[in-house]
Protein backbone atom coordinates (compact mmCIF):
# COMPACT_ATOMS: atom_id res chain seq x y z
CA UNK A 1 0.00 0.00 0.00
CA UNK A 2 1.32 3.92 -0.65
CA UNK A 3 2.42 6.09 2.06
CA UNK A 4 3.48 9.30 1.85
CA UNK A 5 6.18 9.28 4.63
CA UNK A 6 9.00 7.85 4.37
CA UNK A 7 10.43 5.23 7.73
CA UNK A 8 13.10 7.79 7.51
CA UNK A 9 11.10 10.85 7.82
CA UNK A 10 8.91 9.24 10.11
CA UNK A 11 11.58 8.16 12.61
CA UNK A 12 13.62 11.47 12.22
CA UNK A 13 10.11 13.18 13.09
CA UNK A 14 9.21 10.82 16.41
CA UNK A 15 12.82 10.88 17.69
CA UNK A 16 11.78 13.59 20.03
CA UNK A 17 8.98 11.87 20.98
CA UNK A 18 10.85 8.79 21.21
CA UNK A 19 13.23 10.43 23.77
CA UNK A 20 10.25 11.78 25.50
CA UNK A 21 8.14 8.23 25.63
CA UNK A 22 11.14 6.82 27.38
CA UNK A 23 11.66 9.39 30.00
CA UNK A 24 7.60 9.46 30.91
CA UNK A 25 8.47 5.62 31.40
CA UNK A 26 11.10 5.97 33.71
CA UNK A 27 9.59 8.09 35.69
CA UNK A 28 6.64 6.06 35.82
CA UNK A 29 8.03 2.33 35.90
CA UNK A 30 4.37 1.34 37.85
CA UNK A 31 3.76 -1.07 40.18
CA UNK A 32 6.43 -3.35 40.64
CA UNK A 33 4.45 -6.52 42.32
CA UNK A 34 6.73 -6.85 45.08
CA UNK A 35 5.51 -6.96 48.10
CA UNK A 36 4.06 -4.26 50.14
CA UNK A 37 3.95 -4.54 53.68
CA UNK A 38 0.36 -4.09 55.26
CA UNK A 39 0.90 -1.85 58.01
CA UNK A 40 3.45 0.12 60.02
CA UNK A 41 3.75 -0.80 64.18
CA UNK A 42 5.23 2.25 65.87
CA UNK A 43 6.94 2.17 68.67
CA UNK A 44 8.98 4.15 71.11
CA UNK A 45 12.98 4.05 70.56
CA UNK A 46 13.11 3.48 74.39
CA UNK A 47 11.12 0.27 74.18
CA UNK A 48 12.80 -1.50 71.00
CA UNK A 49 13.89 -4.44 71.61
CA UNK A 50 15.25 -7.30 69.04
CA UNK A 51 12.18 -9.67 69.71
CA UNK A 52 9.53 -6.80 70.23
CA UNK A 53 7.83 -7.82 67.01
CA UNK A 54 7.20 -11.27 68.98
CA UNK A 55 6.25 -9.68 72.17
CA UNK A 56 3.65 -7.50 70.10
CA UNK A 57 2.08 -11.20 68.76
CA UNK A 58 1.93 -12.54 72.13
CA UNK A 59 0.06 -9.38 73.28
CA UNK A 60 -1.99 -9.58 70.09
CA UNK A 61 -2.70 -13.08 70.82
CA UNK A 62 -4.11 -12.20 74.48
CA UNK A 63 -6.15 -9.94 73.57
CA UNK A 64 -8.02 -11.94 70.33
CA UNK A 65 -8.26 -14.76 73.11
CA UNK A 66 -9.65 -12.85 75.74
CA UNK A 67 -12.23 -10.79 73.79
CA UNK A 68 -13.45 -12.97 70.78
CA UNK A 69 -12.85 -16.31 72.08
CA UNK A 70 -14.29 -17.73 68.82
CA UNK A 71 -15.10 -16.59 65.27
CA UNK A 72 -19.13 -15.76 66.04
CA UNK A 73 -17.55 -13.61 68.60
CA UNK A 74 -15.15 -11.70 66.46
CA UNK A 75 -17.46 -11.37 63.50
CA UNK A 76 -19.84 -9.82 65.37
CA UNK A 77 -17.77 -7.45 67.10
CA UNK A 78 -16.03 -6.09 63.85
CA UNK A 79 -18.90 -6.01 61.77
CA UNK A 80 -18.77 -8.81 58.78
CA UNK A 81 -21.02 -8.94 56.67
CA UNK A 82 -24.12 -11.76 57.65
CA UNK A 83 -22.78 -12.22 60.97
CA UNK A 84 -25.68 -10.95 62.99
CA UNK A 85 -27.19 -13.94 61.42
CA UNK A 86 -24.61 -16.71 62.22
CA UNK A 87 -25.63 -17.59 65.42
CA UNK A 88 -29.16 -17.74 64.63
CA UNK A 89 -28.75 -21.06 62.78
CA UNK A 90 -30.76 -23.98 63.05
CA UNK A 91 -27.85 -26.40 63.51
CA UNK A 92 -26.40 -23.98 66.30
CA UNK A 93 -22.76 -22.37 66.23
CA UNK A 94 -21.17 -26.45 67.28
CA UNK A 95 -22.47 -27.65 64.33
CA UNK A 96 -21.74 -24.66 62.08
CA UNK A 97 -17.79 -24.94 63.33
CA UNK A 98 -17.79 -29.08 62.75
CA UNK A 99 -19.07 -28.54 59.19
CA UNK A 100 -16.88 -25.33 58.71
CA UNK A 101 -13.75 -27.63 59.81
CA UNK A 102 -14.82 -30.82 57.71
CA UNK A 103 -16.18 -29.54 54.26
CA UNK A 104 -15.59 -25.61 54.32
CA UNK A 105 -16.01 -25.67 50.43
CA UNK A 106 -19.48 -26.88 50.73
CA UNK A 107 -20.16 -24.13 53.84
CA UNK A 108 -18.82 -21.69 51.29
CA UNK A 109 -21.24 -22.43 49.15
CA UNK A 110 -23.99 -22.71 50.97
CA UNK A 111 -23.48 -20.06 54.28
CA UNK A 112 -20.54 -18.03 52.67
CA UNK A 113 -21.21 -15.81 55.98
CA UNK A 114 -20.17 -18.15 58.10
CA UNK A 115 -17.14 -19.15 55.94
CA UNK A 116 -15.79 -16.53 55.37
CA UNK A 117 -15.88 -15.24 59.59
CA UNK A 118 -14.46 -18.71 60.01
CA UNK A 119 -11.48 -18.23 57.48
CA UNK A 120 -10.55 -14.85 58.58
CA UNK A 121 -10.18 -15.71 62.14
CA UNK A 122 -8.33 -18.99 61.50
CA UNK A 123 -6.37 -17.07 59.37
CA UNK A 124 -5.65 -14.09 61.73
CA UNK A 125 -5.16 -16.62 64.56
CA UNK A 126 -2.32 -18.37 62.65
CA UNK A 127 -0.90 -14.58 61.19
CA UNK A 128 -0.40 -13.94 64.30
CA UNK A 129 1.27 -16.76 65.46
CA UNK A 130 3.99 -16.79 62.20
CA UNK A 131 4.15 -13.20 61.34
CA UNK A 132 2.59 -10.96 63.81
CA UNK A 133 4.25 -8.06 62.72
CA UNK A 134 5.38 -7.01 59.05
CA UNK A 135 6.54 -3.56 59.26
CA UNK A 136 8.17 -1.83 62.47
CA UNK A 137 9.45 1.77 62.76
CA UNK A 138 11.68 2.43 65.97
CA UNK A 139 10.66 5.59 66.77
CA UNK A 140 12.75 8.65 67.88
CA UNK A 141 9.88 11.43 67.37
CA UNK A 142 6.30 11.30 68.07
CA UNK A 143 6.44 8.49 70.18
CA UNK A 144 9.63 9.40 71.66
CA UNK A 145 9.55 12.81 71.95
CA UNK A 146 11.73 15.56 73.37
CA UNK A 147 14.79 14.05 75.26
CA UNK A 148 18.56 15.29 76.68
CA UNK A 149 20.46 14.54 73.68
CA UNK A 150 22.89 12.15 76.20
CA UNK A 151 19.66 10.40 76.58
CA UNK A 152 18.64 10.36 72.62
CA UNK A 153 22.29 9.24 71.54
CA UNK A 154 22.31 6.01 74.20
CA UNK A 155 19.18 5.11 72.50
CA UNK A 156 20.29 5.76 69.45
CA UNK A 157 22.71 3.50 70.32
CA UNK A 158 21.20 0.83 72.21
CA UNK A 159 18.17 0.49 69.83
CA UNK A 160 20.75 -0.14 66.87
CA UNK A 161 22.24 -3.01 68.78
CA UNK A 162 18.71 -4.51 69.37
CA UNK A 163 18.50 -4.57 65.82
CA UNK A 164 21.73 -6.24 65.23
CA UNK A 165 20.72 -9.16 67.45
CA UNK A 166 17.77 -9.49 65.81
CA UNK A 167 19.14 -9.76 62.69
CA UNK A 168 21.37 -12.28 64.28
CA UNK A 169 18.62 -14.19 65.96
CA UNK A 170 16.14 -13.58 62.91
CA UNK A 171 13.80 -12.50 65.04
CA UNK A 172 12.88 -8.76 62.89
CA UNK A 173 9.78 -8.34 61.33
CA UNK A 174 10.53 -8.79 57.25
CA UNK A 175 10.40 -4.64 57.12
CA UNK A 176 11.85 -2.08 59.44
CA UNK A 177 12.84 0.66 59.81
CA UNK A 178 13.84 3.99 61.93
CA UNK A 179 11.23 7.41 62.31
CA UNK A 180 13.91 10.48 63.25
CA UNK A 181 12.70 13.82 64.22
CA UNK A 182 12.07 16.49 61.55
CA UNK A 183 14.33 18.62 59.92
CA UNK A 184 12.81 21.54 60.74
CA UNK A 185 15.92 24.84 61.71
CA UNK A 186 15.19 23.83 66.21
CA UNK A 187 15.37 19.82 65.28
CA UNK A 188 17.50 19.44 62.55
CA UNK A 189 20.93 18.76 64.31
CA UNK A 190 19.69 16.36 66.41
CA UNK A 191 17.72 14.44 63.55
CA UNK A 192 20.90 13.86 61.61
CA UNK A 193 22.87 13.02 64.70
CA UNK A 194 20.38 10.42 65.87
CA UNK A 195 20.35 8.93 62.30
CA UNK A 196 24.51 8.99 62.44
CA UNK A 197 24.65 7.71 65.57
CA UNK A 198 21.81 4.38 65.05
CA UNK A 199 23.36 3.80 61.35
CA UNK A 200 27.35 3.41 62.54
CA UNK A 201 25.96 1.67 65.63
CA UNK A 202 24.08 -0.59 63.86
CA UNK A 203 26.93 -1.49 61.21
CA UNK A 204 29.68 -1.44 63.42
CA UNK A 205 27.65 -4.10 65.17
CA UNK A 206 26.53 -6.43 62.33
CA UNK A 207 29.38 -6.50 60.13
CA UNK A 208 29.03 -3.98 57.72
CA UNK A 209 25.15 -5.11 57.10
CA UNK A 210 21.55 -3.12 57.29
CA UNK A 211 18.79 -5.21 58.02
CA UNK A 212 16.59 -6.11 55.25
CA UNK A 213 14.14 -3.88 53.81
CA UNK A 214 15.45 -1.16 56.34
CA UNK A 215 14.06 2.67 55.95
CA UNK A 216 14.33 5.54 57.22
CA UNK A 217 11.54 8.00 58.00
CA UNK A 218 11.06 11.74 57.65
CA UNK A 219 8.01 13.25 59.17
CA UNK A 220 6.16 16.68 59.21
CA UNK A 221 8.25 17.69 55.27
CA UNK A 222 7.24 20.90 54.58
CA UNK A 223 10.07 21.98 51.27
CA UNK A 224 11.62 19.29 49.48
CA UNK A 225 15.22 21.08 50.75
CA UNK A 226 14.60 18.84 54.04
CA UNK A 227 14.51 15.50 51.80
CA UNK A 228 17.66 16.63 49.86
CA UNK A 229 19.58 17.09 52.97
CA UNK A 230 18.21 13.78 53.91
CA UNK A 231 19.26 12.16 50.44
CA UNK A 232 23.06 14.10 51.01
CA UNK A 233 23.16 12.50 54.99
CA UNK A 234 23.01 9.15 53.20
CA UNK A 235 25.05 9.39 50.85
CA UNK A 236 28.29 10.53 53.33
CA UNK A 237 26.93 7.68 55.77
CA UNK A 238 27.58 5.46 52.55
CA UNK A 239 30.47 6.88 51.54
CA UNK A 240 32.27 6.62 55.20
CA UNK A 241 31.07 3.13 55.96
CA UNK A 242 31.64 1.22 52.87
CA UNK A 243 28.03 0.97 51.84
CA UNK A 244 26.90 0.33 48.88
CA UNK A 245 25.52 3.83 47.05
CA UNK A 246 21.92 3.69 47.35
CA UNK A 247 21.82 1.50 50.09
CA UNK A 248 19.78 3.75 52.37
CA UNK A 249 16.47 4.26 51.53
CA UNK A 250 13.33 6.77 53.10
CA UNK A 251 10.09 7.20 53.24
CA UNK A 252 8.57 10.79 53.69
CA UNK A 253 5.51 11.44 55.96
CA UNK A 254 3.08 13.25 54.43
CA UNK A 255 1.49 15.46 57.48
CA UNK A 256 1.40 19.09 56.26
CA UNK A 257 -0.57 21.62 54.44
CA UNK A 258 2.63 22.32 52.77
CA UNK A 259 3.78 19.34 51.90
CA UNK A 260 0.57 19.43 49.46
CA UNK A 261 1.04 22.87 47.87
CA UNK A 262 4.03 24.87 48.17
CA UNK A 263 4.11 28.72 48.96
CA UNK A 264 3.87 29.67 45.03
CA UNK A 265 0.94 27.27 44.73
CA UNK A 266 2.49 24.72 43.38
CA UNK A 267 1.83 21.11 44.13
CA UNK A 268 4.68 20.35 46.38
CA UNK A 269 4.48 15.95 46.17
CA UNK A 270 6.42 15.54 42.78
CA UNK A 271 8.98 17.83 43.81
CA UNK A 272 9.55 16.23 47.31
CA UNK A 273 9.76 13.14 45.35
CA UNK A 274 12.57 14.77 42.37
CA UNK A 275 14.73 15.70 45.80
CA UNK A 276 15.00 11.96 46.71
CA UNK A 277 16.96 11.32 44.02
CA UNK A 278 15.40 7.62 43.45
CA UNK A 279 15.94 6.67 47.43
CA UNK A 280 12.44 7.37 48.13
CA UNK A 281 10.47 4.27 48.52
CA UNK A 282 7.45 5.07 50.31
CA UNK A 283 4.82 8.01 51.72
CA UNK A 284 2.99 7.86 54.76
CA UNK A 285 0.51 10.25 55.32
CA UNK A 286 -0.27 11.57 58.96
CA UNK A 287 -3.64 12.13 60.02
CA UNK A 288 -3.57 14.27 62.93
CA UNK A 289 -0.84 16.37 62.02
CA UNK A 290 -2.40 16.90 58.58
CA UNK A 291 -5.88 17.68 59.95
CA UNK A 292 -4.43 19.74 63.29
CA UNK A 293 -2.51 21.81 60.11
CA UNK A 294 -5.74 22.67 58.95
CA UNK A 295 -7.00 23.85 62.01
CA UNK A 296 -9.67 20.97 62.58
CA UNK A 297 -10.22 20.53 65.92
CA UNK A 298 -9.21 17.07 68.20
CA UNK A 299 -12.80 16.09 68.35
CA UNK A 300 -13.18 15.93 64.03
CA UNK A 301 -9.06 14.44 64.18
CA UNK A 302 -9.94 10.66 62.25
CA UNK A 303 -9.24 8.97 59.49
CA UNK A 304 -12.21 9.32 57.15
CA UNK A 305 -12.33 12.96 57.67
CA UNK A 306 -12.89 14.66 53.86
CA UNK A 307 -10.12 16.64 54.28
CA UNK A 308 -7.91 13.21 54.55
CA UNK A 309 -9.22 11.88 51.52
CA UNK A 310 -8.32 15.58 49.25
CA UNK A 311 -4.89 14.74 50.72
CA UNK A 312 -4.77 11.18 50.17
CA UNK A 313 -6.39 11.70 46.63
CA UNK A 314 -3.39 14.09 45.92
CA UNK A 315 -1.18 11.75 46.97
CA UNK A 316 -2.62 9.13 44.32
CA UNK A 317 -2.12 11.70 41.67
CA UNK A 318 1.36 12.64 42.24
CA UNK A 319 2.72 9.45 42.84
CA UNK A 320 0.98 7.48 40.71
CA UNK A 321 2.48 5.20 38.78
CA UNK A 322 5.87 5.82 39.93
CA UNK A 323 6.58 2.76 42.39
CA UNK A 324 6.50 4.36 45.06
CA UNK A 325 4.23 2.32 48.23
CA UNK A 326 1.32 4.88 49.34
CA UNK A 327 0.17 4.30 53.36
CA UNK A 328 -2.56 5.85 55.34
CA UNK A 329 -2.14 7.09 59.07
CA UNK A 330 -3.48 5.53 62.29
CA UNK A 331 -6.83 4.96 64.12
CA UNK A 332 -6.08 6.54 67.46
CA UNK A 333 -9.14 4.75 69.70
CA UNK A 334 -7.11 1.97 71.45
CA UNK A 335 -8.85 -1.20 72.55
CA UNK A 336 -7.97 -0.99 75.91
CA UNK A 337 -10.05 -2.30 78.47
CA UNK A 338 -10.85 0.32 81.35
CA UNK A 339 -10.74 -2.52 84.30
CA UNK A 340 -7.63 -4.03 85.18
CA UNK A 341 -7.42 -7.22 86.93
CA UNK A 342 -4.33 -7.06 89.31
CA UNK A 343 -2.65 -10.04 91.28
CA UNK A 344 -4.36 -9.94 95.15
CA UNK A 345 -6.83 -7.92 94.44
CA UNK A 346 -11.05 -8.48 93.69
CA UNK A 347 -12.20 -9.92 90.73
CA UNK A 348 -14.14 -8.24 88.05
CA UNK A 349 -17.91 -7.53 88.50
CA UNK A 350 -19.90 -8.66 85.97
CA UNK A 351 -20.52 -5.14 84.96
CA UNK A 352 -16.72 -4.53 84.63
CA UNK A 353 -16.10 -7.60 82.23
CA UNK A 354 -19.37 -6.60 80.23
CA UNK A 355 -18.10 -2.75 80.30
CA UNK A 356 -14.45 -4.18 78.98
CA UNK A 357 -15.88 -6.27 76.31
CA UNK A 358 -18.03 -3.45 74.97
CA UNK A 359 -15.16 -0.63 74.92
CA UNK A 360 -12.58 -3.41 73.14
CA UNK A 361 -15.45 -4.04 70.65
CA UNK A 362 -16.02 -1.19 69.73
CA UNK A 363 -12.21 0.32 69.59
CA UNK A 364 -11.80 -2.47 66.97
CA UNK A 365 -15.16 -1.81 64.77
CA UNK A 366 -13.75 1.41 64.43
CA UNK A 367 -10.29 0.65 63.69
CA UNK A 368 -11.95 -2.56 61.36
CA UNK A 369 -14.23 0.62 59.66
CA UNK A 370 -10.62 2.61 59.11
CA UNK A 371 -9.09 0.13 57.51
CA UNK A 372 -11.90 -0.43 54.85
CA UNK A 373 -12.09 2.81 54.06
CA UNK A 374 -8.75 2.34 53.31
CA UNK A 375 -8.58 -0.40 51.43
CA UNK A 376 -11.84 0.75 49.15
CA UNK A 377 -9.29 4.30 48.57
CA UNK A 378 -6.35 1.53 47.23
CA UNK A 379 -4.66 2.75 50.47
CA UNK A 380 -3.36 -1.21 51.19
CA UNK A 381 -1.03 0.11 54.21
CA UNK A 382 -1.56 1.66 57.43
CA UNK A 383 -0.35 2.54 60.72
CA UNK A 384 -1.03 0.47 63.95
CA UNK A 385 -0.22 2.03 67.51
CA UNK A 386 -1.22 -0.82 69.90
CA UNK A 387 -0.52 -4.51 69.83
CA UNK A 388 -4.15 -5.06 69.86
CA UNK A 389 -5.03 -3.45 66.86
CA UNK A 390 -3.14 -6.21 64.94
CA UNK A 391 -5.82 -8.86 64.93
CA UNK A 392 -8.13 -6.12 63.18
CA UNK A 393 -6.10 -5.11 60.85
CA UNK A 394 -5.62 -8.13 59.41
CA UNK A 395 -9.19 -9.23 59.69
CA UNK A 396 -9.90 -5.75 57.37
CA UNK A 397 -7.51 -7.11 54.94
CA UNK A 398 -8.31 -10.40 54.82
CA UNK A 399 -12.33 -9.39 54.55
CA UNK A 400 -11.45 -6.84 51.89
CA UNK A 401 -9.74 -9.77 49.54
CA UNK A 402 -11.79 -12.89 50.29
CA UNK A 403 -15.37 -10.83 50.11
CA UNK A 404 -14.63 -10.26 46.52
CA UNK A 405 -12.65 -13.13 45.58
CA UNK A 406 -15.20 -14.80 43.82
CA UNK A 407 -15.81 -12.13 41.49
CA UNK A 408 -12.02 -11.47 41.05
CA UNK A 409 -11.33 -14.94 40.03
CA UNK A 410 -14.25 -14.97 37.30
CA UNK A 411 -12.96 -11.64 35.78
CA UNK A 412 -9.16 -12.86 35.53
CA UNK A 413 -9.64 -16.04 33.93
CA UNK A 414 -12.07 -14.58 31.60
CA UNK A 415 -9.33 -11.95 31.08
CA UNK A 416 -6.89 -14.59 30.29
CA UNK A 417 -9.34 -16.84 28.28
CA UNK A 418 -10.27 -14.20 26.02
CA UNK A 419 -5.99 -13.49 25.72
CA UNK A 420 -5.25 -16.65 24.86
CA UNK A 421 -7.49 -16.20 21.61
CA UNK A 422 -7.19 -12.80 20.50
CA UNK A 423 -3.61 -10.86 19.25
CA UNK A 424 -2.77 -7.78 21.30
CA UNK A 425 -4.84 -5.81 19.97
CA UNK A 426 -8.45 -3.87 19.81
CA UNK A 427 -10.25 -4.73 23.58
CA UNK A 428 -8.10 -7.40 24.85
CA UNK A 429 -5.26 -5.15 24.94
CA UNK A 430 -7.46 -2.01 26.20
CA UNK A 431 -8.46 -4.14 29.17
CA UNK A 432 -4.60 -4.69 29.97
CA UNK A 433 -4.81 -1.94 32.84
CA UNK A 434 -7.89 -3.52 34.25
CA UNK A 435 -5.79 -7.08 33.86
CA UNK A 436 -3.08 -5.81 35.47
CA UNK A 437 -5.34 -4.36 38.43
CA UNK A 438 -6.43 -7.92 38.99
CA UNK A 439 -3.72 -9.56 39.03
CA UNK A 440 -2.11 -7.30 41.70
CA UNK A 441 -5.33 -8.10 43.88
CA UNK A 442 -4.34 -11.69 43.94
CA UNK A 443 -0.64 -10.57 44.53
CA UNK A 444 -1.17 -8.19 47.57
CA UNK A 445 -3.74 -10.97 48.77
CA UNK A 446 -1.25 -13.79 48.59
CA UNK A 447 1.31 -11.20 50.07
CA UNK A 448 -0.68 -10.18 53.16
CA UNK A 449 -1.73 -14.23 53.79
CA UNK A 450 -5.66 -13.46 52.71
CA UNK A 451 -4.46 -16.48 49.69
CA UNK A 452 -2.08 -19.23 49.73
CA UNK A 453 -0.50 -19.33 46.51
CA UNK A 454 -2.11 -22.40 45.71
CA UNK A 455 -5.90 -20.64 46.44
CA UNK A 456 -4.74 -18.24 43.81
CA UNK A 457 -3.81 -20.55 41.47
CA UNK A 458 -6.69 -22.78 41.55
CA UNK A 459 -8.78 -19.42 41.69
CA UNK A 460 -7.01 -17.44 38.93
CA UNK A 461 -6.44 -20.16 36.53
CA UNK A 462 -2.75 -18.67 36.30
CA UNK A 463 0.89 -20.28 36.65
CA UNK A 464 2.45 -19.98 39.88
CA UNK A 465 5.20 -18.35 37.44
CA UNK A 466 2.62 -16.31 35.81
CA UNK A 467 1.60 -15.23 39.18
CA UNK A 468 5.26 -14.32 40.47
CA UNK A 469 5.94 -12.71 36.64
CA UNK A 470 4.01 -9.66 38.12
CA UNK A 471 3.21 -8.41 34.73
CA UNK A 472 -0.50 -9.54 32.86
CA UNK A 473 0.87 -8.00 29.38
CA UNK A 474 3.94 -10.48 29.91
CA UNK A 475 1.11 -13.18 30.40
CA UNK A 476 -0.51 -12.24 27.12
CA UNK A 477 2.62 -12.35 25.45
CA UNK A 478 3.24 -16.03 26.57
CA UNK A 479 -0.05 -17.48 26.08
CA UNK A 480 -0.51 -15.75 22.40
CA UNK A 481 3.33 -17.38 21.66
CA UNK A 482 2.61 -20.88 22.62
Amino acid sequence: MKTSLSENVLRDLMSPLTQANQTFASKYPGETGTRQPVHTVYGGAHLFKSDSAQRLGALARRSLDQFAPDFFVFANAIGLPGAAQLLDSPDGSDSVTERLESDPEAVRRENKPAWLAHTIYQRVSEKLRNEPVEDFRIDFEDGYGNRPDDEEDGHAASAAAEVADGMTADTLPPFIGIRIKTFSEELRARSARTLDIFVSTLLEKSGGKLPQNFVVTLPKITIPEQVAALVDIFELLESKSGLAGGSLKMEMMIETTQSIINATGLINLPLLLAAARGRCVAAHFGTYDYTASCSITAAHQHMMHPACDFAKHMMQVSFGGTGIWLSDGATNIMPVAPHRFSEGGPPLTPNQIEENRQVVHRAWKLHYDHIQHSLAGAFYQGWDLHPAQLPTRYAAVYAFFLESLDAASERLRNFVDKAAKATLVGDVFDDAATGQGLLNYFLRAINCGALTEDEAIDLSGLTIAELRSGSFVKILNNRQNL
